[in-house]
């Protein structure tokens, strides 16, 4: 389907360069994403992603907008404040790009739901804030064959890997288990600079957008680190793929999903 006038003129910085054209333009368009957790490093996705003209967008989380998660999540207002943030989020991307189609799920993504969301989207964004989710949305995607990006922030720092199941290493390749709980601190006791949030969140996008269009490399195979008071960024290369892997070796000890408990707000100090 030819693009319209409007469309042309909306996404004519993409069309313009070399890497997207119309031929990514249209991929971004027929592409879908799913993002978990409309917080801090969903929130500036979803605006970049509904801003790129991604097709269909997911998003899900089962909180409601507080008045301290305004510092960070850029895409909720005070007006906001008590409503599910996936209605907010959605509202937002809508006015932003009446394009996007927006899929909300206003619910904990837990073992008996995550195979069914994740299956109609082509790229996960993890913007959740706990281990337990992660290694959830980890083990669900390697076993869906799902490509996802991970991020991670607190205080300053932040991180953030893309993982293509079966071809790079995921999560637990690299972080193993669960740590004990209570042995990370949380955002809440520990804070964590808002515009961190816009930096890590904007680089998944930018991860989502470059695999649904095939340009450039994504960050397979390696840890991007960020430390905000020092401005540098740090590439880790990552071991390879299922060597000692409890979910993605080519003989996995996990075969089923495990739901864990764990406070919110996850970042692993020490890898910067």
């Amino acid at each position: 389907m030819p693009f319209t006038n409007e469309q042309l003129e909306r996404y004519s910085r993409h069309i313009i360069l070399k890497e997207i054209g119309v031929k990514g333009q249209k991929k971004i368009m027929n592409g879908s994403v799913l993002i978990i957790g409309a917080g801090g490093l969903g929130a500036p996705a979803a605006l970049y992603l509904a801003a790129a003209g991604v097709g269909k967008i997911g998003i899900a989380d089962a909180d409601v907008v507080d008045l301290s998660n305004l510092q960070r999540q850029v895409i909720h207002t005070t007006a906001d404040i008590g409503r599910p943030k996936v209605e907010s989020a959605a509202e937002t991307m809508r006015a932003i790009n009446p394009d996007v189609e927006v899929e909300t799920y206003h619910e904990f993504i837990t073992s008996d739901n995550i195979m069914d969301i994740i299956r109609d989207y082509d790229f996960v964004l993890d913007g959740t804030d706990n281990f337990s989710a992660k290694f959830l949305i980890n083990d669900a995607c390697v076993m869906a064959d799902k490509p996802f990006s991970h991020a991670g922030i607190l205080r300053f720092k932040g991180q953030l890997m893309t993982v293509i199941p079966h071809e790079s290493p995921c999560y637990r390749c690299v972080f193993k288990t669960m740590p004990p709980k209570d042995a990370i601190p949380t955002c809440r006791q520990a804070g964590v600079i808002g515009a961190m949030a816009g930096v890590i969140g904007s680089l998944q996008a930018l991860e989502a957008v470059k695999f649904l269009t095939g340009s450039g490399d994504l960050l397979t195979g390696k840890l991007l680190t960020f430390d905000a008071l020092t401005m540098k960024f740090h590439t880790i290369n990552l071991p390879p793929r299922g060597e000692g892997c409890a979910v993605c070796s080519d003989h996995p000890e996990i075969t089923e999903l495990i739901d864990y408990e764990q406070p919110v707000c996850e970042f692993k100090p020490g890898q910067n």
